[in-house]
């Protein structure tokens, strides 16, 4: 995350913006050199999600127990 100072954030404010939607980053805004406020990128929190790149990566089993054999699911003690 990214620090500027307000000067600045006030001078390129339309440019700085710009690149926050772009690249999706977030930026810190500071005054004297302690924070003071942080903009980041819009997310809307209302829209439909779409799978991501791990959507496709699981394999459901239909049958998880007979792989092993159902003796190795027994509760025992060792």
């Amino acid at each position: 995350m990214k620090a500027m100072g307000i000067s600045q954030f006030k001078a390129h404010a339309v440019e700085i913006l710009a690149r926050i939607a772009r690249t999706k980053e977030n930026i810190v805004i500071t005054k004297r050199g302690k924070p003071l406020a942080r903009v980041i990128p819009y997310h809307d929190l209302n829209a439909v999600p779409r799978p991501g790149k791990l959507a496709d990566t699981l394999v459901f089993e239909k049958d998880i127990v007979s792989p092993l054999g159902e003796e190795m699911w027994e509760g025992g003690v060792l």
